[in-house]
């Protein structure tokens, strides 16, 4: 039984660190705040926008943790799902002007000519934990 407790705080220490490490590049490295009010003209806001982003932050570890149900009408879900939509779509246009990034990854572990490999090891990892999720957490009727 101890054991699989430690497995489970391992898992969830890993899983925290691999997501907050890819939270903390999109938001540092990518620069999206900045480059969010230099595209908007809203640099004075700048603050109002970093605010935002912990308190988002913050509502999603909360409501991850506590798996809430919304008592809500579906015409409320429309501008969340807008908004979401927003958020990945952003997500995704930053990562296709970082993806250079994957030579210089492959570079420093010694994968030089592997590139492939690493690309395949990415998705292959997305796949079976998108996997993984869904057999075991999701509920099946």
């Amino acid at each position: 039984m101890t054991i699989k407790i430690l497995g489970v705080i391992f898992l969830g220490l890993a899983s925290g660190l691999a997501v907050g490490s890819g939270f903390v590049a999109f938001l540092t490295v990518l620069g999206v705040i900045p480059r969010l009010t230099q595209l908007s003209k809203t640099m004075r806001m700048i603050q109002h926008y970093e605010w935002a982003v912990v308190i988002g932050a913050l509502t999603g570890v909360i409501a991850s943790l506590r798996d809430p149900v919304l008592g809500i009408s579906s015409y409320f879900l429309i501008p969340l799902g807008v908004t979401g939509g927003i958020f990945v779509g952003m997500l995704a246009a930053a990562l296709t002007e970082v993806l250079n990034v994957l030579p210089i990854l492959a570079k420093r572990i010694r994968l030089d000519g592997k590139i492939i490999l690493l690309i395949m090891a990415i998705v292959l990892g997305k796949i079976f934990g998108s996997i993984f999720q869904w057999v075991y957490f999701i509920p099946h009727k």
